[in-house]
């Protein structure tokens, strides 16, 4: 008797053995991203929820599944803020009073299995041409300065200090407001201004002390100096960090998505060191902009990105940014394809395409095409 019962114990263990180590080598699924921004600007979808739900058909009926739609631009939110209100007496852009765009968003997406992100496209930049000055006239502090002492403004943007740990405080609960008030929100995304800072900035007081402190040296007049990009951006990169646990804390299930301009051209003007957050681990998905004119250009920085900026193991979070339509720009459809085919040709399985309104514009190959 006790034999037998020695004899199935040890059958039972083998198999608990053979199941771990199937479990153990079963490689995780993941679904390639075929996403979309959707902005306020140059577009009315975001203005009426008849709007919002015919442009979730729309991307459904692209072969679109994840939707990058904008809550943070010309320093208003575009879903209701507490932190905005109380703050800045601004809870909501004007535009968008009484409405709650983000839970129309989701509540349309994800009753056709798109996933959505709530994408802060301003970032750390506070004003542009006027719109969101409210920002830094009633926090002048949170400036961010140039070496001549004055507020650096760059294409167009007038920029917060996003070295300041109180304005890096200021982003970061935006950001966990929007989780929180959202559970089932999919994730956050940055952008070419969350976390990066013009490499002009940096020469706050508080700022050029702390770099004389940990480095004996003077802050230099040139900002484009080696040492003190480097500096600047591992700060950067350190707050890039705590966002990323921070707001696993919150919900370990949101995924965080950054969307930054090409490497190292991003470092060396905006301080964003995204490589470095791809080879750490602290982002989910990265949608570099990729957006070139022509095939030959687009190649370039593909190969860059597979060859020498992306290990092999992660090009899974790979969905390079495509531009779709800017101004009265568009691609023509045998450009359109050909990007998609050199990303299908680096074992690049998504893209992200800049913006919802060119999709329209491409209704035939979305449908057609990119949907099969």
């Amino acid at each position: 008797m006790k034999f037998r019962i020695l004899i199935s114990l040890m059958t039972l263990f083998s198999l608990s053995i053979n199941s771990c180590k199937t479990q153990q080598i079963t490689p995780k699924i993941f679904v390639p991203v075929r996403g979309v921004w959707i902005t306020n600007v140059d577009s009315q979808v975001m203005y009426s929820k008849e709007g919002i739900k015919e442009a979730v058909k729309v991307c459904q009926e692209s072969g679109i599944n994840h939707i990058f739609v904008v809550m943070w631009n010309k320093g208003r939110t575009l879903y209701p803020s507490k932190i905005m209100s109380e703050t800045f007496k601004i809870p909501i852009e004007e535009k968008l009073a009484g409405r709650d765009p983000l839970r129309e968003m989701l509540d349309e997406a994800h009753a056709k299995n798109i996933k959505v992100y709530a994408w802060f496209e301003y970032g750390f930049s506070a004003e542009n041409n006027g719109f969101g000055k409210h920002i830094l006239e009633k926090k002048p502090q949170w400036a961010a300065l140039g070496n001549d002492g004055k507020v650096v403004v760059k294409n167009g943007f007038k920029w917060m200090n996003a070295l300041d740990p109180e304005v890096q405080d200021f982003m970061l609960s935006l950001l966990k407001e929007a989780i929180v008030q959202y559970p089932d929100l999919d994730g956050i995304q940055g952008d070419d201004r969350l976390p990066a800072l013009p490499s002009e900035c940096g020469y706050n007081e508080a700022i050029t002390k702390q770099y004389k402190a940990e480095t004996g040296q003077v802050a230099p007049q040139n900002h484009m100096e080696t040492a003190w990009v480097n500096w600047r951006a591992e700060r950067l990169n350190q707050f890039q960090k705590r966002l990323y646990f921070d707001l696993k804390k919150v919900n370990p299930k949101i995924q965080i998505s950054m969307s930054p301009s090409i490497f190292p051209w991003s470092k060396e003007q905006y301080l964003q060191d995204w490589v470095t957050w791809v080879r750490e681990g602290w982002v989910d998905m990265v949608c570099p902009q990729l957006y070139r004119y022509d095939i030959a250009k687009y190649q370039k920085e593909i190969q860059l990105l597979v060859n020498q900026q992306i290990p092999k193991d992660k090009l899974h979070i790979l969905s390079p940014g495509v531009l779709l339509k800017v101004g009265k720009y568009t691609p023509s459809p045998e450009f359109l394809q050909q990007m998609i085919d050199e990303n299908r040709k680096n074992n690049i399985q998504g893209e992200t395409f800049f913006f919802y309104e060119g999709i329209k514009l491409h209704s035939e190959f979305f449908k057609e095409k990119y949907k099969n």
